[in-house]
């Protein structure tokens, strides 16, 4: 397990092909990665943000880990601030792409250079559980660098299209560890048998069931705070028949592709969950789960998730002015946070929106933009919320405020262990 410090020049270290943050095709150049860093599709390079906290300087505490494949050096960690160093002595193109100032990184960084086994043992300690990596990801690199078999939530994923990737309510360590375990998936007509994934159903049954499984999923009808274990009980009563009527069927192999999948339906094209920004109510309340530290603020959350949570199920019995209800809480919950921190409602919002901001999907900051919620109106949307009754009806702008509002929480209020 020898390692050692080595200065390597930027021009000689190659980038991670295989990075578990968003992999690319082997063959791919360093021009390649950047380019697909800077798009940065699935938010997981985030370059702005991280040049932005390095400082003024590159800090040589924080060693890349390098493993030299015959002459080649290949950064295996730290392949974000490597792509910052070539961007700042114009190794690579920007391809008229706009980034804020990079920090003053030098031509040569001294490197941890190990063998690879090392190396991915730092990666999978330094990433694994750091919350960089989500579960599919943490799954993903176990099994092919680790040596480990496939997990049953990949072999989830690879038997329904890319199922669970394509929707990322359901790429959650709670959905994996309780809802896609083997033991709910029994209840809803899967096996697994000797690597393979088995149904009771057919392709078309398993689309109508994983959507309703999904639906209930982002709107929090299940979730850590509700119905938790009660997987098959949270589903539609039409779903729920569907499931008892083929309990004396035959388990099949699952099989199928991704086109395939997207196309089954009832007889009309419908595309697998990728959810549509002019449908706000699929995009989670607060944006996903939030696990934040014990107190007022977090007990506020925790009610008003399930507040949400219970106007979602049962919209049909409620009024159109219970979202007013949600919405005046909201503030309350913003004001709270405020007073922690020994902050103006304003000051708070003020000083943390814009990192809030870079931490929400382009999906959600899209429906920020659309629903006009910024910094700037932002406290006077809480206001009107909370004094004018017809304003706290507009449920879309809710869903709104409470995503950046939950992506700030996250920030000042984080759960430490």
């Amino acid at each position: 397990m020898s390692q050692k410090i080595e200065n390597i020049n930027l021009t000689d270290l190659v980038l991670w092909t295989e990075n578990p943050r968003d992999p690319i095709d082997e063959n791919a150049s360093d021009q390649d990665v950047v380019d697909r860093a800077i798009l940065d599709k699935k938010t997981k390079w985030t370059l702005q943000k991280l040049a932005k906290e390095m400082g003024e300087f590159y800090d040589f505490s924080e060693l890349p880990t390098v493993v030299y494949h015959g002459n080649k050096p290949i950064v295996y960690d730290g392949n974000r601030r490597i792509i910052l160093g070539k961007i700042k002595h114009n190794l690579v193109s920007l391809n008229n792409q706009k980034m804020i100032d990079i920090p003053d990184i030098p031509n040569t960084i001294p490197c941890n250079v190990c063998s690879k086994d090392v190396a991915l043992k730092n990666v999978y300690r330094k990433h694994a559980d750091s919350g960089s990596w989500d579960p599919l990801e943490r799954d993903i690199f176990l099994h092919k660098f680790m040596g480990e078999k496939k997990s049953n939530f990949l072999l989830f994923e690879e038997n329904t299209g890319g199922f669970i990737s394509s929707n990322t309510s359901m790429n959650q360590r709670f959905v994996k560890e309780e809802i896609l375990n083997e033991k709910n998936l029994e209840t809803l007509g899967f096996s697994f048998k000797d690597g393979e994934l088995l149904s009771k159903h057919s392709n078309k049954e398993i689309l109508i069931i994983l959507k309703d499984l999904t639906e209930k999923i982002e709107n929090k009808t299940l979730s850590t705070r509700n119905n938790r274990g009660e997987v098959i009980n949270s589903l539609d009563t039409r779903v729920r028949n569907l499931i008892d009527s083929k309990n004396n069927n035959a388990y099949t192999k699952v099989n199928i592709s991704e086109n395939k999948f997207e196309a089954e339906n009832d007889g009309s094209k419908q595309v697998r969950k990728t959810r549509r920004i002019d449908n706000s109510n699929k995009i989670a309340f607060f944006g996903n789960d939030l696990y934040l530290k014990a107190g007022d603020v977090n007990n506020l959350y925790r009610d008003i998730s399930a507040l949400n949570a219970y106007y979602c199920s049962n919209k049909s019995s409620l009024s159109n002015s219970f979202p007013a209800i949600i919405r005046m809480s909201l503030r309350l919950l913003s004001e709270s946070a405020a007073k922690d921190n020994n902050l103006g409602l304003s000051q708070y919002i003020a000083k943390n929106f814009e990192a809030a901001k870079k931490n929400l999907s382009q999906e959600e900051k899209t429906l920020l933009s659309v629903i006009n919620v910024n910094e700037k109106s932002l406290i006077q949307l809480l206001n009107t919320g909370a004094h004018d009754y017809a304003a706290g009806k507009i449920y879309e702008q809710t869903i709104a405020i409470s995503l950046i509002l939950g992506a700030i929480l996250s920030i000042t209020h984080k759960k430490n262990d």
